[in-house]
């Protein structure tokens, strides 16, 4: 009897229709010139050939009686492949603000608990580029999965089971037949006696963990080192040319600062993307003795600073991300969630980019830390008896007092960044062109930021409540020029654009009409500025610095709110 484990059973129980807690992806395909027959019934075809390969696929879950403890994991007989596995096409004339907004759409609605955990689109109708190959056409695939059946890497493990690393799928061993005794039927005696000897083994384990698991809560629950130069290098030992009097780590915040984007949330959902280059970022990070990672919330941090001001919330304190952490042990293929989360401060506050981007690292750097000495200590799995009662009801209390509305966020946004493979995949025949995550809002924190790197292209996918940030593609647009701002004060960034793989461009922005609309470059220019003015930390006299008259990558899917409307959201803060 397979027991759903503590951290996976709690995705469920903490899911009310407000936050559905599932994960996904969008990506796009090119179907080579010639493609034959039907791409959704050759995906279907193709999926159930593989099914047997993970897990998820063929197991739905089964309640105990009375609720007593964790669901366990069971076999579906009556898989219904139409049902799983759906088609829809886009209105014309099909361009990426109409996919995103679908998307978000999509993402909206609760997976049904009574069939296995998970959902493909086939989505039809999206727009060519101008520099396609000739003969091609796009077509797009959206996935969704409860987060109680896998986390990111796992997901990874299950794109491979699914993906080909050419156009002519490999061959795979047929699944083996199920016998008559191998089909899960059970009675209630058996499984509440099942449950209670789970939890019995689980609360042994907790026990004996306890010591060394409260000495890390402690040290976690604990405000970081302070904000003199000795404590951030004592607690996070960064580069030489790290900024003095900078914060190291939190900045002794026991919370973050509240803002617009820090309240409850309903069930609706709005998804924005975006591409940029991953040579050309790891460029970015090796010149600034910085990580990816790093560089990545620098650009979200960055992004956020005017994305706030706009609604005129300029907190006086830095933004705090969520960032998760695997405790998966390398090689564990297991799709299940092993993972927890650190905090890192984003600096928000500290205007220079390069200064910031140092005062991530050594934010970073003391997470990281923190969280390595006790990491071995973080229990996957703990006692579940009562537990679907108690945080089931916890969770649709917090909700619907909306209290977050009211309390300060223990993290402002979540971030994540997953590795991804470095060449192309292919689904049915059919190449993969990008690997766009989406992922969970919650109460108090209404945007998710997922990274994925994906064949020399590093892809954002950013989820969000839709009446918490309705102009979420405008966040996107000043990611796009956060990262042209750290290019630009970045050495030799034009001999490493020479060498850095091609990413898969987005479209022009275009007006309802459909006619080319013109680019924000007037917007992005005022937005440098304002970053840059003004004196610096270490009293170098800041020069404004130009960003590219390119157009931005990603389209907006709706118009931008009114001025009035945006006036209301901000006095939330």
């Amino acid at each position: 009897m397979d027991h759903l484990g503590g951290i996976d059973a709690s995705f469920l129980y903490l899911e009310t229709p407000e936050m559905p807690m599932h994960v996904g992806g969008l990506n796009l395909f090119e179907l080579p010139p010639g493609y034959r027959g039907d791409f959704l019934e050759n995906v279907r075809r193709h999926i159930q050939s593989r099914m047997h390969l993970a897990p998820v696929f063929q197991r739905k879950l089964l309640n105990m009686p009375f609720e007593l403890a964790n669901p366990v994991w069971v076999a579906d007989d009556d898989l219904d492949l139409e049902y799983h596995i759906r088609s829809t096409v886009l209105p014309k004339p099909g361009n990426r603000a109409q996919l995103d907004h679908l998307v978000g759409r999509l993402h909206s609605s609760q997976l049904d608990r009574s069939r296995p955990l998970w959902e493909f689109y086939v989505i039809e109708g999206v727009q060519n580029p101008p520099d396609a190959p000739k003969g091609t056409r796009r077509v797009a695939f959206y996935s969704k999965v409860h987060h109680a059946a896998l986390d990111g890497e796992g997901g990874a493990v299950l794109a491979q089971s699914i993906m080909d690393l050419g156009p002519v799928p490999r061959t795979v061993r047929a699944a083996p037949p199920r016998r008559p005794m191998d089909h899960d039927t059970y009675g209630i005696a058996e499984l509440v006696g099942a449950g209670l000897k789970n939890s019995v083994v689980q609360t042994a384990k907790l026990a004996r963990a306890l010591p060394s698991l409260l000495r890390s809560a402690v040290q976690i629950l604990r405000p970081a080192p302070g904000d003199s130069p000795e404590d951030a290098e004592a607690a996070a030992p960064g580069p030489a040319n790290a900024p003095k009097g900078l914060k190291g780590a939190l900045g002794n915040q026991w919370f973050g600062p509240r803002t617009p984007i820090n309240v409850s949330i309903t069930n609706q959902r709005i998804f924005s993307s975006l591409s940029l280059p991953l040579a050309e970022i790891k460029h970015i990070g090796k010149s600034h003795g910085v990580t990816l990672n790093d560089a990545v919330m620098a650009i979200c941090s960055g992004a956020l600073r005017h994305y706030l001001a706009d609604l005129g919330c300029v907190p006086t304190a830095p933004l705090l991300a969520g960032v998760p952490v695997s405790l998966r042990e390398k090689g564990n293929t297991e799709m299940n969630t092993q993972a927890s989360m650190m905090r890192v401060s984003l600096a928000s506050t500290v205007a220079d980019p390069l200064e910031r981007l140092q005062a991530i690292r050594q934010s970073s750097l003391a997470a990281k830390a923190m969280t390595a000495s006790m990491k071995s200590a973080m229990p996957t799995d703990f006692p579940s008896l009562g537990a679907p009662w108690l945080i089931s009801g916890m969770a649709s209390l917090y909700g619907r007092s909306r209290l977050a509305n009211r309390l300060p966020p223990v993290v402002n946004v979540a971030i994540s960044n997953v590795p991804g493979p470095k060449f192309a995949l292919y689904l049915a025949g059919a190449k993969m062109l990008t690997y766009y995550p989406v992922s969970i809002a919650g109460h108090s924190m209404a945007l998710n930021v997922t990274v994925q790197s994906y064949n020399g292209s590093l892809d954002f996918g950013l989820t969000a409540c839709r009446k918490a940030m309705p102009d979420l593609p405008q966040l996107a647009r000043y990611m796009q020029a956060a990262y042209e701002e750290l290019r630009q004060l970045t050495p030799s960034m034009t001999a490493a654009a020479e060498h850095a793989p091609a990413v898969a461009k987005h479209p022009a922005p275009v007006t309802k009409a459909g006619k080319p609309a013109r680019p924000r470059t007037a917007v992005r220019k005022a937005a440098v500025v304002r970053a840059t003015a003004g004196k610096t930390g270490n009293g170098r006299k800041a020069v404004a610095r130009k960003t590219p008259a390119a157009a931005p990558r990603v389209v907006a899917s709706q118009p931008k709110p009114a001025l009035a409307a945006r006036t209301r959201r901000a006095a939330v803060a």
